[in-house]
């Protein structure tokens, strides 16, 4: 008891506002292909090709998105993406993921119930480098691809993630080991 008293007062005198927990989406163990999809640019025409590998190795499990971005056609996007179940708390203030790659700039998307149309989203770039690291992007640096939309996305509005090879032509090559909400 004395212990939980001393601990609402070290809170209390430490400014008195509560950080919202971390809660992971997904760590890639379970089944993860029945939450995941792979999308590319083909769905309006592009050219762009990859793949959605799901890989369990000694060292842990993780999503592997591989593959060709393409401007040819219009195109310019490989991605995969999760369409959430249940609502984000409010109290989150971003996306963290765990993540490497081959040194390349990807990006997280984000669909709310705002977001209507196929090319209206939320991104956030994010740089892969070759060795595991937790990134955290809060929901205010989110820039929206439309006027029409809010400035930030709404946590309890959210309703897909996905992380995204965009915009440019280049090899892309991302592993996801831990994506989740802070």
């Amino acid at each position: 008891m004395r212990n939980i008293i001393f601990t609402l007062l070290l809170a209390l005198t430490a400014g008195g506002t509560a950080q919202a927990e971390d809660a992971m989406l997904d760590d890639f163990v379970a089944k993860p292909e029945t939450r995941w999809q792979f999308f590319s640019d083909r769905v309006m025409g592009g050219v762009s090709d990859g793949k959605l590998e799901f890989i369990t190795q000694s060292d842990g499990s993780y999503a592997q998105m591989t593959g060709q971005v393409s401007l040819e056609n219009n195109g310019g996007f490989i991605q995969f993406r999760h369409d959430l179940k249940t609502s984000v708390q409010p109290d989150q203030t971003g996306i963290k993921i765990k993540v490497r790659g081959n040194n390349q700039t990807y990006y997280v998307h984000l669909r709310t119930a705002g977001t209507i149309l196929p090319w209206h989203y939320y991104q956030a770039a994010f740089d892969a480098s070759d060795a595991w690291q937790e990134i955290r992007l809060p929901f205010d640096g989110f820039e929206k691809s439309n006027k029409i939309l809010r400035k930030t996305p709404k946590p309890t509005s959210l309703k897909s993630i996905g992380i995204v090879a965009f915009g440019r032509a280049h090899i892309a090559d991302i592993q996801i080991a831990e994506i989740g909400f802070y």
